[in-house]
């Protein structure tokens, strides 16, 4: 089996005398979409800071296709095909949809990175019409897609999604996760943190739980849905998921 495409080993990470991460490991291979759940405060932003560069970690490493990252600056990371969508919308409000693209497709080949053209991203998305629309003037669904197909442009050999589906519908949610699908399909490896569990079990081929900064458990989403401590901690009643 292939080296993981990401491989966080050992991260620490203290606020203070909050421990926000206590030696917590995540991998996530090419072509696979890795699920990253748990309560909030749990410390999935703060792993995806540390995997990004925005954060330092007190203990631990982060390879990139086997390449210690972990003293790397962030744009330093991009390079080698790192890209992340946040939990609050970074969009340019005053571009286009297509604009926001093409400026996240001019980094990549900068980069010398080179994944779809705008329209492709754009295409990929479904929101090949809305090329020409205000990104301010996007309902909050729509306007994660266009962050979406922004990552996707640069070319990323990893892509953290924090929060995707939030403020989609159903419908929007659905369509999302083909997508997601057809991204994995194309060789990436993406790592989704995501409150909506009917998306990340019906989606992801591994799941990995965060409670107080601890992984409390690891597997594939049947694995993860039978385990009493996740049940106990963060999910309840397993979820009814589609297969």
């Amino acid at each position: 089996m292939s080296a993981p495409a990401l491989d966080v080993t050992g991260v620490t990470v203290r606020f203070g005398g909050h421990l926000a991460l206590d030696d917590v490991r995540l991998s996530a291979r090419s072509g696979e979409v890795t699920g990253l759940i748990g309560p909030n405060g749990a410390g999935k932003t703060t792993l995806f800071n540390v995997i990004t560069g925005l954060q330092a970690p007190q203990r631990g490493r982060v390879r990139l296709d086997g390449d210690d990252v972990t003293d790397l600056a962030p744009y330093r990371r991009a390079r080698r095909g790192l890209a992340r969508t946040f939990q609050r919308l970074e969009l340019f409000g005053l571009l286009t949809v297509r604009e926001n693209v093409e400026l996240a497709a001019s980094v990549g080949r900068r980069r010398r990175r080179h994944g779809p053209t705008p329209d492709q991203a754009l295409e990929l998305v479904g929101l090949a019409d809305l090329g020409p629309v205000r990104a301010d003037e996007l309902p909050t669904g729509k306007a994660r897609l266009v962050e979406l197909a922004r990552a996707l442009a640069t070319g990323p050999r990893v892509l953290l999604l924090d929060e995707p589906a939030s403020g989609q519908d159903d419908g929007e949610t659905a369509a999302f996760r083909d997508v997601l699908l057809r991204v994995a399909d194309e060789g990436v490896a993406v790592v989704l943190v995501e409150h909506d569990v009917q998306l990340v079990m019906s989606t992801c081929d591994h799941v990995q739980v965060l409670d107080f900064g601890q992984v409390l458990a690891a597997g594939t989403p049947a694995e993860v849905q039978a385990d009493q401590a996740v049940l106990d901690a963060y999910l309840g009643a397993a979820p009814e998921v589609a297969g």
